[in-house]
């Protein structure tokens, strides 16, 4: 097999050196270290409601905004700002389906170990902001329900969850799609993190699901690079996921109707979130974990002015 081509990244929150670190906990806190870091040197700004950012006083500022713990530290006056006062419910929904767990050549996390840190970023960010987090972890079946809290405790739970799950199903994204949507009784985000290798009308079906419902979807298609890019030349064996059979190929002769594929697919998905009005952002297992998270709440940000 020839190893997948990697957009290597000097920072320390490479998808490689992320990977080395013990436990979803530790690997959580420096992806959200390297997205704080990013604020002070660009315009990213937060989640649904917008994180809080500081600004210098001027005369006439309301007082009881004041950062008095900031002023403590530098003897300067500083102002806690938010965009929205509205509490959130955040719904994490993880795929742990069979194929989650694919990780090509000379990748350094598996999908499912990338949408798992990304996940617990997103928890973490919005649990700092006093928000609501839930987590939902599906195959073809519901695996874990964990109700939405503001608690900071409550990271820990999710954070066990997402370690103990077991990928070795096949999914179902439509039907759970369907039942999450009549579950979820408040309306919030729901954060989805999929490779989304399903049927797409069954897909599409279920996430216009969310939207009847009124709820503000996110799909972070989360891909390996060498699903996008098929860098296979020699005769491989495939191994089979979700009970399919291994298959020994000459990728050559595949390549090309391959990618005609992958790219119809993944347009297919990104149309149907457009139409329904929800946010889609494809993600590559080999992209930066904090620039994955800076990019996707940017985005967002720019789209809810």
């Amino acid at each position: 097999m020839t190893p997948t081509p990697g957009n290597t990244c000097p920072t320390s929150f490479d998808p490689r050196t992320i990977a080395k670190l013990q436990g979803l906990a530790l690997r959580a806190r420096h992806i959200v270290e390297g997205y704080v870091a990013g604020l002070h040197r660009s315009p990213y700004r937060g989640f649904s409601i917008e994180f809080a950012e500081h600004r210098e006083y001027a005369p006439g500022d309301d007082l009881r905004y004041v950062d008095w713990k900031v002023f403590g530290r530098t003897d300067k006056f500083y102002l806690k700002q938010y965009e929205d006062e509205t509490n959130l419910i955040c719904y994490l929904v993880l795929d742990i389906s069979e194929s989650m767990r694919y990780q090509g050549p000379g990748g350094a996390m598996s999908k499912l170990e990338y949408a798992q840190c990304l996940a617990a970023a997103m928890a973490w960010l919005v649990l700092q902001q006093q928000d609501a987090v839930g987590l939902v972890t599906f195959d073809n079946e519901i695996r874990a329900n964990v109700a939405p809290s503001s608690n900071a405790s409550h990271l820990r739970t999710l954070l066990q969850v997402m370690e103990d799950v077991r990928p070795e199903a096949k999914t179902a994204t439509g039907p759970i799609f369907h039942e999450l949507a009549e579950r979820f009784r408040k309306r919030g985000v729901v954060l989805i993190l999929s490779d989304l290798f399903d049927d797409v009308g069954s897909l599409m079906a279920g996430l216009k699901h969310f939207a009847h419902r009124r709820h503000d979807v996110i799909l972070l298609h989360t891909l390996d690079p060498a699903e996008l890019d098929f860098p296979f030349r020699s005769p491989t064996m495939f191994d089979g996921l979700e009970q399919y059979p291994e298959l020994l190929t000459d990728p050559r002769s595949l390549r090309k109707a391959y990618l005609q594929e992958i790219t119809r697919f993944c347009n297919e998905v990104q149309k149907g979130c457009r139409r329904y009005g929800m946010d889609y952002q494809q993600l590559r297992t080999d992209q930066p974990l904090d620039q994955a998270l800076s990019k996707y709440l940017a985005d967002r940000s720019e789209r809810i002015k």
